[in-house]
């Protein structure tokens, strides 16, 4: 009688353990830096030039 007491005891203990379910893991995005080139640094001011050059030709 006390084993079948032991055993009722621990597989209501077991079911509360487990009775919110398998919840899936959150896992947190990795944060990439965009790697900007050499040349985007001289772009902006070579198309400024051209611009106030075409403006000036008028």
């Amino acid at each position: 009688m006390k084993k079948i007491a032991l055993a009722a005891a621990l597989s209501l203990a077991a079911s509360t353990a487990f009775a919110g379910g398998l919840v899936a893991p959150v896992v947190e995005p990795e944060v990439v830096k965009a790697q900007t080139s050499s040349s985007s640094g001289i772009l902006v001011p070579l198309l400024l030039l051209v611009v106030i050059a075409a403006a000036a030709a008028k």
